[in-house]
């Protein structure tokens, strides 16, 4: 069947010539019905937690029961030396009324003038209707900042609040990506080049990549546009290096097999079919495992984790499909050339690198030293897990100037932490005692933390009151997101409501539930991928036993990823935590994308374990394999550290993990720990599979042969 398959489209570079030409037909037509990414993407909704989390219920009643709250506010921040802030913000006052701009609902007083001391500070609410992802929102926010710096006269003024936020998030995601685009492509191309020394080699590569990147932002445009799923920019940009980095690995171990094949034959697409042949089982089982671990995501509750997974799922799918066609039949359509400026036969004849050699010698002949010096390396890394701390401020995640965080900590400075994300207290008597409110708002004042507590606000139906709580400290620290449950708690017990009838919401309360669905989902979603990627291997290697060390190893190399990102970021770079999304997306894309290093590895050993001993077959796979595969981990780490230069703290902690885990997984893990296993296992490895040839037949390490040929 795969034979079959194979002869069909590589029979001859004229067929190849077809399989090219299909693909720029069915790209060409999908771009042309499909809308623009842009157009479908959604960076603001994507953060929320649950549905059902009680922070969203209380939105919903807040929705429903407070008309007049209609709108999204913006806090514009006035401090003034020179003149009283009171008399800065009348003149600020004006301004936006003159401005008459259509979703400036309108505009009041915020924190008490001159709370805690702040006599030079003042702070307006302009409330903004419509949706914060809507660019009529966006342009509002941007002319009401005009308008106020026009205004301000010799006052320092910041636009922030929740509307700034969300037009700052929207404009810092859209200045990275085409420095991500370009950044990328520039790295793969130098690093190919290094390589290879071949120009027709890295056009064939990057013509795959984007094929499928093209096929993806289309074929997703559409699901996203059908309501299927959400695509922010922080996905497609995790997207744009994950294509680049997957779809480079695909194209070099396509080419590895076939400069191997090149050795045997002068007819080029024989030589192709032999090689597909070789890389079919590793490529399938790559592209499984991936997609896989990305639709474990939908088991999250978190929708910025159920959300993410599908997009990927569908580039890596598409990544998969086009390395086995459109790459393989740009290689042939080159013909002898593509090796260029190197010949055909210079190209057959390059053996294996002598460090390689070398590596398999060491690994041979002392495979204990070597296990136990890799697991040294992997355990001292993860010791950097205690300074690990995460954080939900997603303000102080902007690694660029934005007018969200400088007014952000104007007001912290001028008012208190609180100030910056009151919660607000929603109490639902239905019948209950009319003093019930007032008992609510005495029980919340009472609780340590609390600062400030606001004259409780009647809803449209008489039953539900708002209460404003300003807390001390900072409102997304451990100790206020703590807060928010002993809240509900002591409130619903000294009013004898259910705690149902007592809800908190605003920016503490949401990030609240987001760590308890995160806590919830990183458990959920690391056992699956484990399973997952356990099924896999064992699927692969026809093998119970081997599962269960490799996916140790992944493990362990997770926890070293996250202890050096930790001590890297957090404990000597000053970060204030990790990004609370972080340590699940390291999870998951480095077991989906170390274990395939692994599993390529792997199927060549056990391909060669037909003709040859176990020793011999584990020193033929680490020699042959050894090259390609840390060129390609070198470029897919390269690719995910493109993404440290992103303005988004989650994006540059990612990026920077990935690539020290992938290092890891390319330099210490492929090579020394998993073959150093193998080794002393013998030709128990694979159990219950058991090589033909029997172990004892190589067991004296000066038998096993010094090179491959």
């Amino acid at each position: 069947m795969l034979a079959r398959a194979l002869a069909l489209l590589f029979g001859s570079r004229r067929r190849a010539g077809v399989v090219v030409a299909a693909w720029i037909v069915v790209v060409a037509i999908l771009a042309a019905v499909a809308p623009s990414l842009d157009a479908v993407k959604d960076d603001v909704g994507g953060n929320d937690p649950a549905p059902s989390a009680q922070s969203m219920r209380a939105a919903d009643l807040a929705a429903a029961q407070f008309s007049d709250a209609d709108g999204t506010p913006a806090l514009v921040v006035i401090d003034d030396a020179d003149e009283p802030a009171a008399d800065a913000a009348a003149r600020i006052t004006d301004a936006i009324d003159a401005a008459d701009l259509d979703a400036v609902a309108h505009v009041g007083p915020g924190a008490p003038a001159g709370s805690d001391g702040a006599e030079s500070t003042e702070m307006l609410i302009a409330v903004i209707t419509g949706e914060p992802t809507d660019t009529a929102f966006q342009d509002t926010v941007t002319d009401l900042r005009e308008v106020v710096a026009e205004a301000s006269g010799s006052a320092t003024v910041s636009v922030t609040g929740p509307a700034g936020i969300a037009t700052d998030t929207v404009e810092v995601f859209r200045s990275g990506g085409t420095t991500l685009l370009l950044a990328t492509i520039g790295l793969v191309v130098v690093l190919l080049l290094v390589i290879y020394r071949s120009p027709l080699l890295v056009v064939a590569a990057l013509a795959g990549v984007g094929v499928a990147m093209r096929l993806t932002e289309t074929v997703g445009a559409l699901m996203a546009d059908a309501g299927w799923f959400t695509i922010s920019s922080q996905t497609s940009s995790i997207m744009t290096v994950l294509l680049f980095g997957v779809g480079t690995d695909y194209a070099l171990i396509v080419i590895a097999r076939y400069r191997e094949a090149i050795a045997e034959t002068d007819d080029l697409p024989a030589a192709m079919r032999s090689a597909m042949r070789g890389v079919t089982g590793a490529i399938v089982s790559s592209v499984s495992t991936i997609v896989l671990a990305m639709m474990a995501l939908l088991l999250a509750v978190s929708p910025a984790l159920s959300g993410f997974g599908p997009y990927l799922a569908l580039g890596v799918a598409s990544m998969g499909a086009v390395a086995f066609t459109f790459v393989p039949a740009v290689m042939l359509l080159f013909g002898r050339a593509l090796f260029w400026p190197a010949s055909v036969e210079k190209t057959a004849a390059r053996g294996t690198g002598r460090i390689w050699n070398r590596v398999a010698d060491t690994v041979a002949r002392r495979p204990a030293a070597v296990l136990a010096g890799g697991l040294a390396v992997l355990v001292v890394l993860t010791a950097g897990l205690t300074g690990y701390k995460e954080s939900y401020d997603f303000i102080s995640g902007f690694r660029a100037e934005t007018q969200s965080e400088t007014g952000r900590d104007m007001i912290a400075a001028a008012y208190g932490p609180g100030e910056i994300a009151p919660a607000t207290l929603y109490v639902h008597a239905d019948g209950a005692d009319p003093g019930a409110t007032w008992s609510a708002a005495a029980e919340a004042a009472d609780l340590d933390g609390v600062v400030r507590v606001g004259t409780p606000r009647p809803g449209d139906d008489g039953q539900t009151a708002a209460i404003e709580i300003v807390f001390a400290d900072d409102p997304y620290g451990p100790g206020a997101l703590d807060r928010v449950g002993e809240m509900r708690t002591a409130v619903a017990s000294a009013t004898g409501l259910d705690t149902d009838r007592v809800l908190v919401g605003g920016p503490t309360a949401e990030a609240a539930d987001t760590r308890a669905d995160l806590g919830r989902d990183t458990a959920v979603v690391a056992v699956a991928v484990l399973l997952i990627v356990a099924a896999v291997l064992g699927l692969l290697l026809r093998s119970i036993l081997a599962p269960l060390y490799l996916v140790g190893t992944l493990v362990l190399s997770v926890t070293a990823t996250l202890g050096l990102t930790t001590f890297l970021t957090v404990t000597v770079g000053g970060d204030a935590g990790i990004g609370n999304r972080v340590a699940v997306y390291v999870l998951v894309f480095l077991v989906a994308l170390g274990v395939d290093y692994t599993i390529f590895l792997l199927s060549r050993y056990r391909q060669e374990l037909v003709s040859t001993p176990p020793a011999t077959a584990l020193r033929t796979s680490l020699v042959r394999t050894g090259g390609v595969i840390s060129s390609a981990g070198l470029i897919l780490a390269g690719t995910f550290a493109v993404l440290t230069t992103q303005p988004i703290r989650e994006l540059h902690q990612f990026g920077l993990a990935m690539a020290i885990g992938i290092l890891l997984d390319t330099f210490v893990v492929r090579p020394l720990v998993v073959p150093a296993i193998v080794r002393m296992l013998g030709d128990r490895a694979l159990w219950p599979s058991r090589p033909p040839h029997p172990q004892h037949e190589t067991t004296d390490a000066d038998d096993v042969p010094a090179k491959e040929a």
